[in-house]
């Protein structure tokens, strides 16, 4: 959806926030605004963050690392994979019998975490002075 660029709010920044997509954009602005919405939730946050930071992982091994219950995990993973976070892969063990399954991050999951919500966080010690309301604009 293009629309006239020409007057932007603020400096290169598009009118429309949709121009910011490049032209052969691989989602949508509603998609990207479908992922930033998951990871708002704690619980897909805490998933997101396990997934990104220790690997892959398996049900069994989220739920203990979140002690959450199956139902809640498959609930909040679901969601995840749906908006391309987390991806979910199975495989067969070596000497065992039937699939295992296994969830780890996409690149989407990853740029949206360490670049997101982590940078926020982080930020925070940077902008101490914005939160602390006995700041009074001098250095000692």
């Amino acid at each position: 959806m293009a629309t006239d660029q020409t007057r932007a709010v603020s400096g290169d920044t598009p009118e429309d926030p949709e121009d910011l997509l490049p032209d052969e954009s691989v989602l949508s602005l509603d998609e990207y605004l479908d992922m930033h919405a998951a990871v708002g939730h704690r619980t897909r946050y805490e998933i997101l963050y396990r997934l990104v930071h220790g690997g892959e992982m398996s049900p069994k091994e989220l739920e203990a690392a979140l002690d959450i219950d199956d139902s809640t995990l498959h609930y909040h993973l679901n969601k995840l994979v749906d908006v391309g976070l987390v991806e979910k892969r199975q495989r067969t063990e070596r000497g065992q019998d039937g699939l295992y399954t296994y969830y780890r991050a996409t690149v989407f999951g990853s740029v949206t975490l360490t670049d997101g919500v982590d940078e926020l966080i982080r930020g925070e010690q940077a902008f101490e002075e914005m939160y602390d309301s006995s700041y009074d604009g001098t250095t000692e």
